[in-house]
């Protein structure tokens, strides 16, 4: 039996981006690792899909307003 191993990235996130991705994580049962590996995983299943990334903008700021 193969051990699949992860890699450990640092990653750097905005307080906003991180507290919208922990409420996010908390409604569907889930770490802020395991919904970020989550959704990381869905935008590469879809790009594998259609060959086109998620967004043509993800290079712009995230204008997130969550109060």
């Amino acid at each position: 039996m193969s051990e699949k191993k992860k890699k450990q990235v640092p990653l750097r996130l905005s307080e906003k981006l991180y507290n919208a991705i922990a409420a996010w994580a908390e409604d569907d049962f889930r770490s802020v690792n395991g919904q970020i590996e989550y959704l990381l995983t869905e935008c590469v299943r879809q790009r594998k899909k259609n060959g086109k990334y998620v967004s043509e903008h993800l290079d712009e700021p995230l204008d997130i307003d969550i109060e």
